[in-house]
């Protein structure tokens, strides 16, 4: 059978990030890729200038139109940027009975502009936490969900990951590419223990959608039919790889994209 894989997010004018890098992602990784879109924003590589939110409704129907026909392997989720779109999305998930459902908490863009009202935060972690097999939040993402202060120490990351997980969220991805050092550590926490995954510290301002592009290369893995350990794995090196090859982009003047097609050109 063909693996489908389905983005819910938020639509980047630009093409670096949302649902534009999570289509390039599947594809690249020969997934078939799905969308269902939960705001258009009017965004480039300096920021983003605008935000329409969709309506919660024809969310609802996006998700009924797709789910209802396609064979879906896995689903990735990011931006979600008010209260009634995220009840839409966790009522859909449960009426189409959708598992392997990986969360992106995008709660602010690489320019440094909000994506998701303060006021959603608690309704993300009630609803859409336990209807995921694993968070992939920042250190500034999991600081805030936690409203804690945001992670140094990678023992830090590792306390935030479990605090997660007992509100609900089965394994989490502490990414730690907002960190220091010479390396880029990212710990996969679970209840049974965590896993530490290590890569180079890119020096690039290429960074744009990096976060969209790893979950959903985790979604990819899982639509295969990978088991977690080794989507979240293999996702990290497409990922890093995809970042080591940004520069050879030269698209726009601020943060560039990730080369989600380094591979080929």
């Amino acid at each position: 059978m063909t693996a489908i894989a389905v983005t819910i997010a938020g639509s980047d004018s630009g093409g670096g990030a949302g649902i534009q890098a999570d289509l390039k992602t599947f594809s690249a990784l020969g997934v078939y890729g799905a969308s269902v879109i939960t705001a258009l924003t009017a965004q480039n590589t300096r920021g983003v200038q605008a935000i329409h939110d969709v309506p919660a409704a024809f969310i609802a129907a996006q998700m009924d139109s797709v789910f209802s026909d396609l064979a879906v392997g896995a689903v990735k989720i990011g931006m979600l940027s008010q209260v009634p779109v995220i009840e839409a999305v966790a009522a859909g998930l449960d009426r189409h009975g959708v598992k392997a459902v990986v969360l992106d908490p995008v709660m602010v863009a690489t320019s440094g502009d909000r994506l998701l009202n303060p006021v959603a935060i608690s309704a993300l972690k009630r609803l859409l936490l336990p209807r995921a097999v694993v968070v992939t939040p920042n250190l500034l993402e999991a600081a805030a969900l936690l409203d804690q202060p945001v992670a140094l120490r990678e023992e830090d990351m590792l306390a935030q990951g479990q605090k997660l997980i007992t509100l609900g969220a089965p394994a989490v991805l502490m990414k730690g590419g907002h960190g220091s050092g010479e390396t880029s550590v990212d710990l996969l926490v679970m209840r049974e223990g965590a896993v530490r995954l290590e890569a180079p510290r890119i020096a690039t301002r290429n960074t744009h959608g990096t976060g969209c592009t790893l979950s959903s290369a985790i979604a990819a893995g899982l639509a295969k039919g990978f088991p977690l350990g080794q989507a979240v794995s293999e996702a990290k090196d497409y990922v890093t790889k995809a970042i080591a090859a940004s520069d050879r982009l030269s698209i726009g003047s601020g943060h560039g994209p990730t080369h989600h097609f380094h591979a080929w050109w």
